[in-house]
């Protein structure tokens, strides 16, 4: 496999994760039969999100062995994962580093985010 360039500071990764997704239409998931992936920080239980399923790929070692990238449509995400990470009070991790780090979002500053990024691209 070969290493994808990630940049190193989190505000380029989360650029590049909105810009990424909101062209794709698709937010990636690294999920196992038991789920998707959880980072924990000293307050919350994240979701880490990726731009590409080589980026998650890329965290599919050690404990997360077998664990699978999966695409989110923005559409089912908006529809079913805002609302539910809501209820589930989980946050979200925007396209960690390899040490976990990024930019923690509740679900719906996330899903602000999106919207404001697709409409950035519609213009």
């Amino acid at each position: 496999m070969t290493t994808l360039t990630i940049p190193k500071d989190p505000q380029e990764r989360f650029n590049l994760f909105f810009k990424t997704a909101t062209q794709t239409k698709k937010i990636w998931l690294l999920i196992d039969e038991h789920g998707s992936v959880m980072l924990n920080t000293d307050d919350e239980d994240c979701v880490p999100v990726w731009p590409s399923d080589e980026h998650a790929l890329q965290w599919a070692t050690g404990e997360w062995e077998g664990f699978t990238a999966e695409p989110i449509s923005l559409a089912k995400w908006k529809s079913r994962w805002t609302g539910g990470l809501e209820e589930d009070e989980l946050s979200l991790v925007v396209f960690p580093d390899q040490d976990g780090e990024g930019i923690v979002l509740y679900p719906e500053e996330f899903e602000f985010e999106l919207i404001k990024q697709e409409n950035k691209a519609q213009r």
